[in-house]
C-alpha cells in the first residue's frame, strides 16, 4: 500500500467538510510563505468548483428576497437562465436578460445559508489558533493567532458582494484615469441592483487567453489588427500598473479570469473577491527586486528581499544572492507544456499551450524555501504578488516565446523623481503609444 500522505488526507477531509474548509485549503494554497511546502502543494487541488444547487428552489428565492418579491423580479428581469455559467463554494453565477433594455448580465448570487456557515466556523478557527497559542507559547514564533484573523476578515470579504462590487468599481476608474479603457475593460456593475448577497454585472463575452487559436481569430477581425504578444503585454503592463497605483491588486489572475473580448479585443479582468494588499515596505521592496531582477543583480536582490522580511538573525547577503541566482535560472528555463488534441469532429488536430498551474507554486516554494534558508520570512501578500507575476510569466511564454522580458526591459532615469521612474519594455504598448525610453507611463514587471 502507499505510505499515508497527511497533507492530502487533510486536504480531502476539507473537501469534505464543505464551503469554509474549502476556502481555506484555497487559503493555504495561495500562501507559500505561511504554511509548509507539501501542505501549499497538496491544496492546489482544492478546487472551489461544486455540484450546481437548484436554481427554483434554492437560488431563486435569494434573488426574491434581495429584490423584494417575485412580482419585483419579474419585472427586473424578462429571463434568468437556470443552467448557471459557474458554480463554486460560495456562489452561484446565472446569465439574464434585463426587461427594461435587453441586456445581457451576470447575477452571482450567494448560496443559501452560506455566511452563517462561514462565520460560525471561522469564528472557531479564530477561537482555536488563539487558544493553542496560550497552551503552547513556543506556536507564538509561527504568528498562528495572526494568521488566524488573516483567514477570517479574507474569507468574510469574499461575502460581501457590495464590497467586491466597488474594487470592480475602482478597477474600472484607474482604467479611466490611466487612459487605458481602449485596451482593458472590467463588467460594468450595477449598484442599484446589488447587494451583499447578489452582484449585478455586465456579461464580458470572451476567450480565455489561453485559447490561442480563438483569440488569433478574434484579434484578425479587429480593425487595428493586433497580436498574441500585444495582448498579453498589455495585460501585464495594465495589471502592474494597478500595483503600482491603486491601493489594492488583483490576486487571482489565473487563466479564467483574463479574457480577450469577442467584440472588442480588449483584455477583461474577472472576479475581484480576492484582493492583494501591499504595505508601503513591501511595495518599496518589491520595486527595488524588480529594479535588481531587470539587470540581473542579485545582491542587490538580496538586500531587497531582506529589507522586506521578518528576521532575528543576520543573513548571509552573498549565500543568499547565490541562492536567488540558481532559483531565478530555473525560472528563466522553464517552457509551456504543448498538448495534442486529435478528438475534433472535424478530424483536425489541434495545438495547445497550457500554464502548469502546479510549476508555479513549485517555483514560488523554492522562493520562499531559499528566504526561509537565509533566516528570512516573507509577508502572505508578497507570496500573492509574486503568484501573480509568475502567472504572467508563464502567459508570456505561451503567447510571445520570442519576447526576451529580461533583455527588453531597461530602467528609467535616476534623480530626484524616483518615485515617478519605472520598468519600461520597449516596443509595447498600454495606451496606444509605443513606449520608449523617455515614456514613463508603461510599467512592467516580472
Amino acid at each position: 500500500p502507499a505510505p499515508f500522505n497527511t497533507a492530502r488526507a487533510v486536504r480531502q477531509l476539507f473537501e469534505r467538510l464543505g464551503a469554509t474548509y474549502v476556502k481555506l485549503g484555497q487559503f493555504v494554497a495561495s500562501s507559500p510563505t505561511l504554511f509548509p511546502a507539501e501542505y501549499v502543494t497538496e491544496f492546489q487541488q482544492c478546487l472551489d468548483q461544486t455540484e450546481a444547487l437548484d436554481y427554483e428552489t434554492k437560488i431563486k428565492p435569494i434573488l426574491e428576497q434581495e429584490y423584494g418579491g417575485k412580482a419585483k423580479l419579474n419585472q427586473l428581469f424578462s429571463s434568468i437562465d437556470p443552467k448557471p455559467l459557474a458554480s463554486a463554494s460560495i456562489a452561484q453565477v446565472h446569465k439574464a436578460v434585463l426587461r427594461s433594455d435587453g441586456t445581457t448580465v451576470v447575477l452571482k448570487v450567494q448560496k443559501p445559508g452560506i455566511d452563517a456557515l462561514l462565520k460560525a466556523d471561522l469564528g472557531f478557527l479564530k477561537i482555536a489558533s488563539e487558544l493553542l497559542e496560550f497552551v503552547q507559547p513556543d506556536w507564538e514564533r509561527t504568528s498562528l493567532k495572526n494568521i488566524g484573523s488573516d483567514i477570517q476578515s479574507s474569507m468574510l470579504e469574499e461575502l460581501d458582494f457590495v464590497k467586491e462590487s466597488q474594487n470592480v468599481q475602482e478597477f474600472r476608474q484607474f482604467l479611466q484615469e490611466q487612459n487605458l479603457t481602449s485596451v482593458a475593460t472590467a463588467p460594468r456593475v450595477y449598484p442599484k441592483y446589488t447587494t451583499r448577497k447578489v452582484l449585478m454585472m455586465e456579461y464580458l463575452d470572451g476567450v480565455s487567453l489561453l485559447d490561442t487559436d480563438k483569440m488569433t481569430e478574434i484579434l484578425q477581425q479587429q480593425e487595428e489588427v493586433l497580436s498574441l504578444e500585444n495582448t498579453i503585454v498589455t495585460a501585464l503592463n495594465v495589471w502592474t500598473l494597478s500595483v503600482q497605483t491603486m491601493p489594492w491588486f488583483h490576486a487571482d489572475v489565473h487563466a479564467g479570469n483574463l479574457l480577450l473580448l469577442k467584440d472588442s479585443g480588449k483584455v477583461g479582468f474577472l472576479d475581484f473577491g480576492i484582493v492583494g494588499r501591499v504595505s508601503p515596505k513591501t511595495f518599496t521592496a518589491v520595486s527595488e527586486l524588480s529594479q535588481a531582477l531587470t539587470v540581473g543583480n542579485y545582491t542587490a536582490m538580496a538586500v531587497a528581499l531582506s529589507n522586506m522580511g521578518a528576521t532575528s538573525e543576520t543573513v548571509n547577503i552573498d549565500q543568499f544572492a547565490k541562492d536567488l541566482e540558481q532559483v531565478t535560472t530555473k525560472l528563466l528555463k522553464v517552457q509551456p507544456d504543448i498538448t495534442v488534441d486529435a478528438t475534433s469532429s472535424d478530424s483536425s488536430i489541434g495545438i495547445g499551450l497550457e500554464v502548469d498551474s502546479d510549476e508555479i507554486t513549485n517555483l514560488l516554494l523554492d522562493l520562499v524555501q531559499v528566504t526561509e534558508n537565509n533566516g528570512l520570512k516573507l509577508p502572505r501578500e508578497f507570496g500573492l504578488l509574486v503568484k501573480q507575476s509568475l502567472y504572467f510569466d508563464r502567459y508570456l511564454k505561451i503567447l510571445a516565446p520570442g519576447l526576451d522580458v529580461m533583455s527588453a526591459m531597461s530602467t528609467s532615469s535616476t534623480g530626484e523623481d524616483n518615485e515617478e521612474d519605472a520598468l519600461l519594455l520597449q516596443g509595447t504598448s498600454v495606451n496606444g503609444n509605443t513606449n520608449s525610453a523617455s515614456n514613463k507611463n508603461a510599467i512592467i514587471d516580472v
